[in-house]
């Protein structure tokens, strides 16, 4: 079962992604990741890491903390 926190942050990824209109392909190679991985990391099957965020970030030409979706499904 996947975690909804990554699956939340992928969605929200792959949504300022299609926002630039930039295919997965071209948004992979801009942050130095294969394209597979980041088709992980938008379906939330990948837990990444603190500079994988900033590798994303500076693909999409934003801030790290832009890639954190508002509404995060946690649990109190």
């Amino acid at each position: 079962m996947k975690n909804p926190i990554l699956v939340a942050f992928g969605q929200h990824i792959r949504a300022l992604r299609k926002q630039q209109e930039v295919s997965q392909e071209e948004m992979a190679a801009r942050a130095g990741l294969d394209r597979s991985y980041l088709g992980h990391i938008e379906r939330g099957e990948k837990n990444i890491t603190l500079l994988k965020i900033y590798q994303l970030a500076e693909a999409l030409g934003c801030s790290p903390r832009q890639l954190i979706p508002e509404e995060l499904p946690i649990k109190s």
